[in-house]
């Protein structure tokens, strides 16, 4: 065979799938490891126009082994990418690391993942496990920012082990799950042209359509909030399988990337504490907006360290993040969830509410328990007493008197405002005091 004879395998067919037509050019095409080919294809070339790099496991050479000659190629797309400020989407696909060269491949290893590290909320990096992921392969896929699987991988950092990319999905270390290759090349793509390139840049204006029909009412999901409020089309939902009590997502609104974390009317529970914690550093990272939807009832009882924990983390992130920040409460926001959601002391920028909703330091039923004890003893009707603090004490005028709500509208009104709101803060800029970063 022809030394300029390229070999069509599957890890090159990833490649060209990824970039535009004819986009696609290729980096140490003719390297070669100490036993003969390298197990990794890598590149540069543009996705939707956007300029990124990227580099596909090949299993058909060596079953993908990582080895020190593949750590270095990879290592060359991560130094362009630091320098460029290009994305780095990495096809993961290997049976695991080269056992033969021992200690040098995990120096190798170790250097990938330095490399990694020092580029995370700097450039964007997507993780696509295409088939196996095993040990520190997962450890180097679940750095990226947003980490991509085929419902049928394997993604795992313990072997041997039978967790599936499905399962790592519904435990939340999977963010898009798919149904085969070409699905998580398109969901990579998606994300490309929908996040920045890098911390210094803004996500790039889409065209946009929207007809949706805002819905307000009791039976109305977290989900459904996000979609009827942002355009046409537009949603990427990040982490959907895992704690479904909040949902997370990408979206636009007029043709801008925005991201939404919408509360479901339950108690916030550590699992999803977590989640929104998370999405919220990423969309900070990046200086992406963050709407938040808030409709829940406290903090989940039961679990106090776990609780204490995830509520602590998720207050520091919301408090820290220095995007615009925008809180409308849908439902009830009530004690700790309105402090760390919705709370001018949380650092929102704006904090919006609809009409109908319910802002109190306890739960309306316990509230009423506290203040109107004489008068429940006297036999006055529970749900009289409870209606009467809802619409008094606990109502959003009450909260907006004092300053702590900055507007009050119906749910039909939402999108409208949203718009004006993300148009003046589209400038800010906060300064913070100087510090390696936060503990807790």
């Amino acid at each position: 065979m022809s030394e300029l004879t390229v070999k069509d395998t599957e890890a090159r067919k990833r490649l060209v799938s990824l970039f535009d037509d004819g986009s696609f050019s290729e980096l140490d095409a003719y390297a070669k490891s100490a036993d003969g080919e390298i197990e990794v294809i890598a590149g540069y070339g543009t996705v939707n126009g956007i300029c990124a790099y990227a580099f596909s496991q090949d299993v058909t050479v060596d079953g993908g082994a990582i080895s020190t000659a593949q750590c270095a190629k990879i290592k060359k797309i991560y130094n362009l990418a630091a320098k460029t400020g290009c994305p780095v989407i990495g096809i993961y696909d290997s049976n695991g690391m080269k056992l033969k060269e021992g200690f040098e491949a995990l120096n190798a290893y170790g250097e990938i993942l330095k490399l990694s590290t020092s580029v995370s909320g700097v450039v964007l990096q997507i993780s696509v496990i295409a088939g196996a992921c095993l040990g520190t392969s997962a450890l180097m896929a679940n750095m990226a920012d947003v980490v991509i699987a085929v419902k049928d991988a394997d993604f795992y950092v313990t072997a041997p082990a039978d967790i599936t990319a499905e399962q790592s999905f519904k435990d939340g270390t999977v963010d898009i799950l798919t149904d085969d290759v070409d699905g998580a090349l398109a969901a990579a793509k998606e994300l490309v042209c929908v996040l920045p390139s890098n911390n210094l840049e803004m996500p790039f204006p889409c065209e946009y359509s929207y007809d949706g029909v805002i819905n307000g009412g009791k039976l109305a999901s977290a989900e459904s909030y996000v979609y009827d409020i942002a355009d046409n089309n537009s949603v990427i939902a990040i982490k959907r399988g895992y704690a479904q009590n909040v949902f997370t997502a990408f979206g636009s609104i007029e043709g801008s990337t925005v991201g939404f974390v919408s509360f479901d009317g339950d108690t916030v529970c550590p699992s999803c504490a977590y989640k929104a914690e998370a999405f919220i550093k990423l969309c900070d990272a990046f200086n992406i907006p963050i709407v938040t939807f808030v409709n829940a009832k406290g903090l989940k009882r039961g679990k106090e360290s776990q609780m204490l924990v995830s509520a602590t983390k998720l207050t520091s992130a919301y408090a820290t993040a220095t995007s615009p920040k925008i809180s409308v409460i849908t439902g009830s926001a009530i004690g700790a969830a309105y402090i760390a959601l919705a709370g001018k002391g949380a650092n929102a920028d704006l904090v919006f509410a609809w009409d109908n909703a319910v802002v109190s330091p306890l739960e309306v039923d316990s509230a009423v328990a506290f203040l109107y004890n004489d008068r429940l003893a006297n036999g006055e009707s529970r749900e009289a007493l409870e209606k009467e603090y809802a619409e008094n004490l606990a109502s959003p005028f009450t909260a907006a008197a004092c300053g702590a709500i900055d507007d009050i509208f119906t749910p039909e009104e939402t999108r409208t405002k949203l718009i004006n709101a993300l148009t003046f803060l589209d400038g800010k800029r906060e300064t913070t005091i100087p510090r390696k970063h936060s503990v807790k």
